[in-house]
C-alpha cells in the first residue's frame, strides 16, 4: 500500500514515520508538512520525498497517514477521501462535531476504509483486555483515569509540552479520546448526550460521568497538568464477572501499535468490513468530548 505521510511534528518523527518506513507492507511515496524545511529534513531521515503540495502526494498514494492537529487533520482527511484515499488518522478526529461530521461523511461517500489511531486497541496486551471485556456481559460500572504531567508548572521533557493545540485544548481533548475508548467497547455507547455530565477540578483536570445504554454508568478523570510523580494510566471495570483492570502496558511501544494500525487499515481495505475504530467510532467521541466541553463552558 503506498502511504503519503502528512506532518513533521515529534508524533510524525517519533511514531508514525518510523512505523511506515519500517513496515514490510508500506511504500512510503512522501512527506508533506505545513513546514517546506521540516519536510524535506523527516522525508530524508526516512529515506523518501519530500512534497510541497498537500494534494500531489494525496494523487501518489494509496492512503493517507495523518500526524498533524485535529482541526489540520478534519480538513485534510476529507479532501483525501474524496479522492478515495484510505484513512490512518490520529485522535481526535477534529474537536468540533461539524467537522469531525464531514470526514465521516466523505470516507462513506468515497467508499474508503478508515482507521483512527486509538493507542490502546492496537497494542497487544490492552487490545486483548478489551476485546475480552467487550465480549462479557454484566458489566454495571466502569472507571478510567489519565493523569500526565507534561504541562507540570516545574517543566517537563515531553516532547509535547509545547504543542499549541494540546496547550488550548488539554486533556479533555488529548487524552479525552484514550478513555473513552476503553469504556465505550464493554459498557455500550451513552444513552444520548443528556446523559454526559462534566466538571472541573484543578488546571485542566475534567471529571465526566456517563450513562451507557447497557444500563451501566461510568466515570472518567483526565489532566494533563498533574505532578509528574502523580501520573498513572487505569481503567477497571465491575460487575457480574467481578472486578476486572486494564493491564499495564509497561513502556510505551507506540512504533510497535501503529504498525498493527497500518495491518488493521489494510485488512479493513482489502475486505470491506470496518474497523471498530473508524471514523463513525471516532465521531461519536467526539460528540461525547464536544458535548462534555459545552457543560463546562456554560458553568464557566
Amino acid at each position: 500500500m503506498r502511504f503519503g505521510l502528512f506532518g513533521t511534528g515529534p508524533w510524525a518523527r517519533l511514531t508514525q514515520g518510523p512505523a511506515l518506513a519500517g513496515h514490510p507492507g508500506v511504500d512510503l511515496v512522501g512527506v508533506w508538512g505545513r513546514r517546506p524545511e521540516a519536510a524535506r529534513e523527516l522525508a530524508g531521515r526516512l529515506d523518501t520525498r519530500a512534497y510541497e503540495d498537500a494534494d500531489a502526494l494525496i494523487a501518489d498514494c494509496d492512503a493517507v497517514a495523518i500526524a498533524l492537529p485535529p482541526d489540520v487533520q478534519a480538513p485534510l482527511a476529507v479532501r483525501a477521501a474524496a479522492a478515495g484515499r484510505h484513512l490512518l488518522l490520529d485522535k481526535p478526529l477534529a474537536t468540533t462535531v461539524p467537522a469531525a461530521r464531514e470526514v465521516a461523511e466523505a470516507a462513506a461517500a468515497a467508499g474508503v476504509a478508515s482507521v483512527v489511531f486509538f493507542t490502546l486497541h492496537f497494542t497487544p496486551e490492552s487490545a486483548a483486555w478489551l476485546v475480552e471485556q467487550q465480549e462479557t456481559d454484566g458489566w454495571v460500572n466502569g472507571r478510567a483515569e489519565w493523569f500526565s504531567g507534561i504541562f507540570d508548572e516545574g517543566g517537563s521533557d515531553s516532547p509535547y509540552a509545547a504543542s499549541p493545540w494540546r496547550r488550548e485544548k488539554g486533556g479533555l481533548w488529548d487524552i479525552g479520546p484514550h478513555a473513552l475508548s476503553v469504556l465505550l467497547p464493554p459498557l455500550g455507547d451513552v444513552t444520548g448526550l443528556d446523559a454526559i455530565t462534566a466538571a472541573r477540578g484543578p488546571g485542566d483536570m475534567v471529571h465526566m460521568a456517563l450513562r451507557h445504554v447497557s444500563g451501566a454508568s461510568s466515570t472518567l478523570t483526565v489532566s494533563l497538568s498533574v505532578p509528574p510523580q502523580a501520573s498513572s494510566m487505569s481503567a477497571v471495570l465491575r460487575g457480574k464477572p467481578g472486578i476486572v483492570t486494564l493491564p499495564d502496558r509497561g513502556e510505551a511501544r507506540h512504533v510497535e501499535a501503529f504498525g498493527a494500525a497500518i495491518d488493521a487499515l489494510e485488512r479493513a481495505a482489502r475486505t470491506g468490513e470496518a474497523h471498530p475504530c473508524d471514523v463513525r467510532f471516532a465521531l461519536r467521541v467526539t460528540e461525547i468530548l464536544a458535548t462534555a466541553e459545552g457543560q463546562l463552558g456554560a458553568a464557566g
